[in-house]
C-alpha cells in the first residue's frame, strides 16, 4: 500500500452519551439530523446509532451516538473518565482493513485488536491506539458490502 491512499474519508464521529434516546431526540429534533442505523452490540458493551442527513453511505458521513448498555463497558468508563457526553472518536473508512491494519503496523501502530472485529451494520473495524494517534482514538471501518 506504500503509494495508494490508506482512507477512503473520515466516516463518522463517534459521540459518547449517557442515554441514547435522549441523545437521538436532541440531535433530531435540534440539528435535523435522522436515525439511519440503530442496533445494540453486547460485545463492545454499548447501544448506538447512526444519525446523517443523507440515505446511507456513502452519501454522507454520520454520526455516530454511542450509549453504554452498563457500567463496565469502555462508553461508561469513558463518560465517567471525561465528566460526560463528548466526542470518542474518529473514524476513518477504508477499502481493505487487513492491509490497512498491516501497513499501520509496519509504521510502527499499535492496534488495540490483533485481528478486526464486527462492528456497525456487520463492518469490520479496528482502532489506533490513541498513544500512537495524537491522543485521538482513531477507528478504521471496512463497511460491510
Amino acid at each position: 500500500m506504500a503509494n495508494d491512499d490508506l482512507f477512503i474519508c473520515i466516516d463518522h464521529v463517534g459521540l459518547a452519551v449517557p442515554n441514547l434516546d435522549e441523545a437521538i431526540t436532541f440531535h433530531t429534533e435540534k440539528f435535523g439530523w435522522r436515525v439511519l442505523h440503530r442496533e445494540t452490540n453486547e460485545e463492545q458493551g454499548v447501544e448506538e446509532a447512526m444519525i446523517g442527513t443523507g440515505s446511507q453511505l456513502p452519501e454522507s458521513a454520520q454520526i455516530q451516538l454511542l450509549a453504554p448498555l452498563n457500567e463496565n463497558s469502555t462508553i461508561a468508563k469513558w463518560l465517567n473518565r471525561n465528566g460526560g457526553p463528548g466526542m470518542q472518536q474518529l473514524c476513518y473508512r477504508v477499502k481493505d482493513i487487513d492491509a490497512v491494519c498491516a501497513t499501520l503496523r509496519e509504521r510502527g501502530l499499535r492496534l488495540l485488536y490483533d485481528e478486526p472485529k464486527v462492528g456497525t451494520g456487520g463492518a469490520r473495524i479496528n482502532f489506533v491506539h490513541p498513544k500512537d494517534a495524537g491522543g485521538v482514538l482513531l477507528e478504521l471501518t471496512e463497511p460491510a458490502s
